[in-house]
């Protein structure tokens, strides 16, 4: 909303106005999130059972409104309640302990995080379906470079807060976005609110907006967690990701056996099923490989789709399209191949089907 009747937040360019999202120090704050989707799919009823937390996350995402409350004291506690129609998830951070609760079945899962997970200074754990400012905004301005157009708007408010009004336009005729406006508090430079418009559309596609904050320390006792009377808890151990963060296998730093041209099964399956990215700026394109298969085939393919949309959200919002399924929306389409890929991008579901035939 446009700021209200009080001194106007002193001028700055587009560059300043990024500088103070970058150098903002903000690390302690609670409030209530407000998050709405109006993408052009139906807000259809969940259901039946669903394929587990990735889908159903996705299903949620593109229909309907959300409310979180968060509750923010540095990079190691954390706890955030959504509020969903009928029931309410938790995730709480007290150190390297994680709970994840979810009072719809009370299932509790508990998780002990790395030593190394305390240095994410700005990545707080949110339920799956729901994302801060901070975290969007973050993603948003990974997109910016020539592509972009950059401009400081007039001030708004978020919060009751007075905020600069950072509007991202792509530079495309191509992509289904229209424009970013990010709201950015005119005192720390912490983002308030982001609004997604599509192309030719004035109201937001998407929005996601502090309705109320409030800076300073929550109460200590949040970050306290106990599964209630009865709930189920599962311990969840988090994988090594030695190889992953660049820690190689000792054959790997010997020269003999690289020059005998020692290589390891496993890396080679993971290069032929990493993601592909097609495509610049606003019109990139994603191709997810189809989950490796012992004897790979048309067939299997179709049956990872078909696992994928167990869902009844998902299903009901996809429709047949040449080569696949697709799911389609103001902003953002997915394409799913016959035989297992995935294709997603900010463009027209013509190119996704396009970048599909280049395999």
């Amino acid at each position: 909303m446009p700021a209200s009747a009080r001194d106007p937040l002193p001028e700055k360019t587009p560059a300043q106005v990024l500088a103070m999202i970058e150098q903002h120090k903000t690390t302690s704050f609670s409030g209530t999130l407000e998050q709405s989707s109006e993408l052009g799919l139906p807000d259809v009823p969940q259901v039946g059972p669903t394929s587990g937390a990735p889908t159903g996350s996705l299903a949620e995402l593109l229909t309907g409104p959300h409310s979180a409350r968060v509750y923010v004291d540095g990079p190691t506690k954390v706890r955030i309640q959504v509020m969903d129609r009928m029931a309410e998830r938790d995730a709480v951070r007290q150190g390297n302990e994680l709970w994840l609760y979810n009072s719809k079945d009370n299932t509790a899962t508990h998780v002990t995080l790395p030593a190394a997970a305390s240095k994410e200074s700005r990545k707080h754990d949110m339920p799956a379906g729901v994302a801060t400012p901070e975290e969007l905004a973050a993603k948003m301005l990974e997109k910016l470079d020539s592509s972009t157009e950059v401009a400081v708007a007039e001030d708004t408010e978020v919060a009751g807060r007075a905020a600069y009004n950072l509007v991202l336009t792509p530079r495309s005729d191509v992509t289904l976005v229209g424009s970013v406006a990010l709201a950015v508090d005119g005192e720390n430079g912490m983002p308030l609110s982001v609004e997604v418009r599509a192309r030719g559309q004035q109201e937001p596609a998407f929005r996601t907006a502090f309705s109320s904050l409030t800076l300073g320390a929550p109460d200590a006792g949040l970050f306290n967690f106990s599964p209630p009377p009865g709930a189920s808890v599962k311990e969840l151990a988090v994988p090594s990701h030695k190889k992953d963060m660049g820690h190689k296998d000792p054959a790997d730093r010997d020269p003999a056996n690289r020059n005998r041209g020692h290589k390891d099964p496993a890396d080679k399956e993971l290069r032929e099923h990493t993601p592909t990215v097609t495509g610049t700026g606003w019109e990139r394109i994603v191709g997810i490989p189809a989950p490796p298969v012992s004897s790979p085939s048309l067939d299997s393919g179709r049956q990872s789709v078909d696992k994928l949309l167990n869902d009844p959200l998902l299903r009901q919002a996809t429709v047949t399209v040449e080569g696949g399924r697709a799911i389609s929306t103001s902003l953002v389409n997915v394409l799913l191949t016959d035989d297992g890929r995935t294709f997603v991008g900010s463009v027209p579901l013509e190119r996704l089907q396009a970048a599909a035939a280049a395999k």
